[in-house]
């Protein structure tokens, strides 16, 4: 079958084409933005890609269009696929007619949250590979231990006659397509559910955090009473959430139950599991955060037979993923960094990632409020104090509605804004100095910023 994928750049639709390739069907594409690392995936893959949305791209023959949330009416495309009465259907309904639930139904892990699902998944997909369980993935980023953000499942070690029954997937909350606003996650139906965290985001599609909640609860709704839900003990939100009904085994992490953070070092950290000491994982990601993806990483894990030790082990040797407090380079003994963080509760947690690591030397935040909800001016209140350890503060302030200087007025001389992209470099230059870190947050390209800095300061 020929598949032709609107917004193929997007990291879950570029995962949907290549998981589309590796079985079997002819895929193209179109986005109206191309930028890595989707971009560089997609090129190495030899699928082809189509600038803009021009309906001549209907020439192609097509047997089936699917289409990106990021597509809505009025696209020209889409409304020539409409009017000629073509097949079309959302990427998450894609994938679980064709690769979850098809001739031969996977068990899903699906790994949701407001923060942190990219990690995690990433983290959990690993840990089932070193284990020898070869789980297909699919992930909205690119984990430096595999390369790519996704994958079928392939032969498990233990049984080489085999594929794997195991799949690893990043649950997002967002809609599906024009045509279908249900979260993509109601799409899975997951038998091992991750529950990272929850809190208000998209402010484009939801009203409030009750809005989002009722979602999560649809994912709850989905998963079997043999399943498990792994959920963060901290979170009010996801409280409520199972309070409205919950069919399944629940399991803890990061609360006063279940699996917990024990004593820590500059070098890792102790698992306990009901207060038994599971081990001392060794690893050198920053931050609670990451502390707690990995227990909830672990927890997932354990339900598909991986023991704790062995889930250890794994991550000990893990790589991250890129863009996530990933080293971009260093010039004249400034180190530049590329994280993806977006929302005020991942930035403060980037930074004071970034702070526990560099102790006393300076920290330069460079922002780009680019995600849906942040051009929205929705969590404007939250941003300034989200950087509050950061020394210095640069913010592109560029295709904003609203004026992040103000935004930013609490943070003083320390914080400064500009609409153009030329200016906020040489701004950056002229402040920066040896051993200063230059953290630079974006869910977006950023103008190949990372590049240009290090250009620029060497």
């Amino acid at each position: 079958m020929h598949i032709h994928i609107l917004g193929i750049c997007g990291t879950f639709m570029g995962g949907i084409a290549q998981l589309a390739q590796r079985a079997g069907h002819t895929v193209t594409g179109c986005d109206a933005n191309v930028y890595p690392p989707m971009s560089t995936q997609l090129e190495a893959a030899g699928i082809a890609l189509i600038e803009g949305w021009d309906p001549s791209q209907l020439n192609l023959g097509a047997d089936l269009y699917v289409v990106g949330n990021a597509i809505s009416r009025g696209n020209p495309l889409i409304e020539a696929i409409l009017d000629r009465g073509l097949p079309y259907i959302s990427g998450p309904q894609w994938l679980a007619d064709n690769i979850l639930h098809g001739p031969h139904p996977k068990w899903v892990l699906a790994v949701a949250g407001t923060h942190g699902k990219t990690t995690t998944s990433s983290m959990l997909a690993w840990i089932l590979d070193y284990a020898g369980l070869a789980p297909g993935f699919l992930i909205g980023g690119v984990a430096c231990d595999f390369g790519v953000s996704a994958r079928l499942p392939g032969t498990p070690r233990q049984d080489p006659a085999s594929v794997s029954p195991f799949f690893v997937i990043e649950a997002d909350e967002y809609d599906s397509a024009f045509f279908d606003k249900r979260s993509k996650f109601v799409h899975y139906r997951p038998r091992t559910a991750v529950l990272n965290n929850l809190e208000y985001d998209h402010a484009d599609i939801f009203a409030d955090l009750a809005a989002i909640e009722t979602q999560f609860h649809h994912l709850v709704r989905t998963v079997p009473s043999n399943g498990r839900i792994i959920a963060n003990g901290r979170e009010a939100s996801l409280d409520r959430v199972l309070a409205r009904g919950c069919w399944s085994e629940v399991e803890r992490f990061g609360g006063e139950q279940g699996w917990q953070v024990g004593q820590r070092d500059r070098d890792g950290f102790e698992v306990l599991l009901d207060g038994v000491s599971e081990g001392w994982l060794r690893w050198s990601l920053l931050g609670e955060h990451n502390r707690s993806n990995a227990l909830a990483a672990l927890a997932a894990a354990r339900h598909v037979g991986v023991t704790p030790a062995v889930g250890i082990e794994a991550l000990a040797r893990f790589s991250n993923v890129k863009r996530r407090m990933e080293v971009r380079g260093m010039a004249n003994g400034v180190t530049v960094y590329d994280d993806f963080a977006h929302h005020p509760t991942a930035i403060a947690t980037t930074v004071a990632g970034l702070r526990q690591k560099v102790g006393a030397e300076r920290i330069l935040a460079v922002l780009e409020p680019r995600s849906n909800t942040m051009k929205l001016g929705t969590m404007k209140a939250q941003l300034a104090p989200s950087l509050n350890e950061a020394d210095l503060v640069f913010c592109y302030a560029g295709k904003l509605g609203w004026d992040p200087a103000e935004a930013l007025q609490p943070l003083g001389e320390r914080a400064q804004t500009h609409t153009d992209l030329d200016t906020l470099i040489a701004a950056i230059k002229r402040a920066a100095r040896p051993g200063d870190h230059v953290l630079v947050m974006s869910n977006g390209g950023f103008g190949g910023i990372h590049q240009r800095l290090l250009d620029t300061l060497g």
